[in-house]
């Protein structure tokens, strides 16, 4: 069968797994951004706390993604608790340190000049330094959505949603008329996504990023 009879008679199959995958990434994303800012909130203004903060998300990097999963099944069991806990985990890094970076960036006069119109430390953050380190956040949440894309793949180890399942299916029945298919299927699916999401975040920069500050 050739690859495209192999995408005809699977469409289905494999629009669900690459919905499940884009979701799987998407959920996970949001909850790494918002622990990601967080941390980086709480520990930017300090050296050695945000030195901390990005040496500890750097370290869940060294360990190999499918060492991590295994470790994680034994604790929380197969399925989406292992998938969403190791895409979380990885999903920090960029995000964190793009986070400190950022707002570490923004001019002090204009934090000086917050405050002294009256604004609250809680206002300056929000409205003016949240905004002003917005680019490089948005930067490092892109980094993080590709290196997501892949690693979800692996989820498949654990019995996780997406087109992992795919991949894993066409290695382990290499030899079989379709396990190249299989195989080449969701891989081209990730890359697809992937592409999807980057254009996405590069909307969402034209549309929350001013001209200016691009510039």
């Amino acid at each position: 069968m050739s690859f495209w009879s192999y995408l005809s008679s699977r469409h289905q199959q494999l629009l669900t797994d690459a919905f499940q995958h884009a979701s799987a990434v998407f959920q996970c994303m949001v909850i790494a951004t918002v622990l990601g800012v967080l941390i980086g909130v709480l520990t930017y203004r300090s050296g050695w706390a945000g030195a901390l903060a990005v040496t500890a998300t750097s370290t869940v990097l060294t360990i190999p993604s499918l060492a991590l999963i295994g470790l994680l099944i034994p604790l929380v069991g197969l399925g989406v608790a292992p998938t969403v806990i190791t895409l979380t985990l990885y999903g920090l890094l960029p995000i964190v340190r793009n986070s400190i970076v950022g707002l570490r960036g923004v001019d002090p006069s204009l934090v000086d000049a917050a405050k002294g119109i009256g604004m609250s430390r809680l206002a300056r953050l929000l409205r003016v330094e949240l905004p002003l380190a917005w680019p490089p956040i948005l930067t490092g949440i892109r980094v993080s959505t590709q290196m997501l894309m892949g690693i979800a793949a692996i989820a498949a180890y654990a019995s996780g949603p997406g087109l992992g399942n795919e991949i894993f299916r066409g290695i382990a029945s290499l030899g079989s008329a379709n396990a190249i298919n299989q195989v080449l299927a969701g891989t081209l699916g990730i890359v697809v996504l992937a592409l999807l999401f980057d254009a996405a975040y590069v909307l969402i920069g034209r549309l929350t990023i001013p001209r200016g500050i691009r510039a």
